[in-house]
């Protein structure tokens, strides 16, 4: 006798299995996108649940269609876990990008990030990471995009920037340095800021402020609105496997109900 739960089963992780391929993309647009090409390390646990989450499917699939009893047991322990698994990482998403956000400036077009604003995790997982994501900056020319032939002051600072380009590409504004190009300034003979990024400032294009705090900054800035769109789309992700879970305990008790009684039918 075909039980409803089961071919529901089967139809609910046909649609599970579709939808883990955004999962697995969405993992690697993190990689790929434009801007956040550095932030590698972050997307590898995305593209890792797709995978799993595109296994189990198939497990379930084949466990409440052709009705492999075992299979679906081991399938329900599986999506039990993940559903653990996803919580606490979706919970964990939104306390790690809790803080933080740009600080406006007077009389400018960009805000200034600080890095002390972050969490403490994330400004770990970066400054753990910060020589090979640096060298990827560089390489990215995020800066470059900058220099328009005789950008007048004025222009420039009423102009938006990125939160990488405001990080890495200029100075703090309370270093007081002198305007020439965006990527060009002229530093004050006698230091008016505490600020280490006042330092750490050099007109070479190799170095500018990559070295700053507030590059940092910048790059978790982009790292906080991925996270926090990954984490979304957990939510509704998990709302939806929870369901599947209790759709797949009715078909598991289906098949036990099945077997015992095809036993007792044949003896």
């Amino acid at each position: 006798m075909v039980r409803c739960s089961n071919n529901l089963v089967g139809i609910l992780n046909i649609i599970t299995f579709l939808l883990s391929i955004p999962i697995i993309g969405g993992g690697i647009w993190l990689s790929r996108q434009a801007n956040t090409e550095c932030e590698r390390f972050l997307d590898t646990p995305v593209i890792i649940l797709g995978v799993f989450i595109l296994l189990v499917s198939l497990a379930g699939i084949i466990g409440s269609c052709c009705r492999v009893t075992w299979l679906l047991w081991v399938y329900l322990l599986v999506m039990f876990l993940l559903i653990l698994v996803l919580f606490c990482f979706t919970i964990f998403a939104f306390v790690v990008t809790n803080r933080g956000a740009g600080h406006a400036v007077s009389q400018r077009g960009y805000k200034e990030y600080r890095l002390g604003d972050y969490s403490n995790w994330l400004q770990n997982r970066v400054n753990g990471h910060w020589t090979r994501i640096r060298s990827c900056l560089v390489d990215s020319n995020i800066c470059q995009r900058l220099l328009v032939a005789n950008t007048p002051v004025e222009e420039f600072y009423r102009g938006h920037l990125s939160a990488l380009q405001s990080g890495c590409c200029k100075p703090p504004n309370d270093c007081n340095f002198q305007y020439v190009s965006p990527t060009n300034w002229t530093q004050t003979t006698t230091p008016t800021s505490a600020n280490p990024d006042c330092r750490a400032w050099s007109n070479e294009r190799n170095v500018l402020c990559y070295n700053c705090d507030s590059c940092k900054a910048g790059l978790l800035d982009n790292v906080k609105s991925d996270w926090k769109r990954v984490a979304v789309i957990n939510i509704v992700f998990l709302v939806f496997l929870i369901i599947v879970y209790s759709v797949g305990c009715c078909a598991f008790r289906n098949n036990r109900e099945d077997n015992a009684w095809k036993g007792r039918s044949y003896p």
